[in-house]
């Protein structure tokens, strides 16, 4: 998730969204499916345009019991080494149009609501920053290429305290070295490839069978 860059803000395809939107080309958020000729000219295209795939995890990932229970903490890192620090109370809005002008209005001001207790926060950082900074005792990092796992027996015998779990906003390609030396271990949850909400949902529901059996 990113806005458009910069080289193509004088794209005509850009300008007419941007005039349709009563913004500058500088604010609009990358989308492939409103331009997919621009996203194929970017390095790692594969990997980019699709704020869809963030949208839909975090609306996953914020209905659930764990984080109504205050026991989540949900952080977007994105390709430009931006992280979005999303405040667990946030109700993000189901409409994806409605979402991405919340975005929009994120890389405008910085957070949101720009004047009064942010609900979600724009930080340069990179990923190894932030978990420096989170400090968690152990990195999972999910991937189809990591060890076979079954993942309600995995989750239990996890130490259920401090885990940070990365699972990729992307629809192909793979993740950095950067990104996959700061995983204690890669773990694949399926012989096929899976959609990241998915992953995301079945990963917060397994850890929350993990913390019911560990707190009877």
């Amino acid at each position: 998730m990113e806005p458009v860059p910069r080289k193509f803000h004088s794209d005509p395809i850009i300008r007419r969204l941007a005039r349709r939107k009563g913004k500058k080309p500088s604010a609009l958020i990358l989308d492939s499916s409103l331009y997919p000729q621009l996203i194929r000219r970017l390095p790692m295209s594969e990997k980019r345009g699709r704020p869809d795939i963030v949208h839909i995890s975090l609306l996953c990932a914020l209905g659930t019991p764990l984080n109504m229970e205050g026991l989540l903490r949900v952080f977007v890192h994105t390709i430009q080494d931006k992280v979005i620090e999303v405040n667990p109370e946030v109700r993000l809005p189901r409409n994806y149009n409605r979402f991405i002008g919340l975005i929009e209005q994120l890389y405008e001001h910085g957070q949101v609501p720009p004047s009064s207790p942010p609900l979600l926060t724009l930080k340069e950082k990179t990923l190894a920053e932030l978990m420096k900074e989170l400090n968690p005792e152990k990195i999972i990092l999910f991937s189809e290429g990591g060890k076979p796992v079954k993942l309600d027996d995995y989750m239990a015998q996890q130490p259920l305290g401090r885990i940070a779990t990365i699972v990729g906003g992307f629809p192909h390609g793979s993740f950095s070295e950067s990104t996959l030396l700061l995983a204690d271990e890669q773990v694949s949850i399926h012989h096929r490839v899976l959609d990241a909400w998915t992953v995301v949902s079945r990963i917060i529901y397994c850890y929350e069978l993990a913390l019911s059996c560990k707190n009877k």
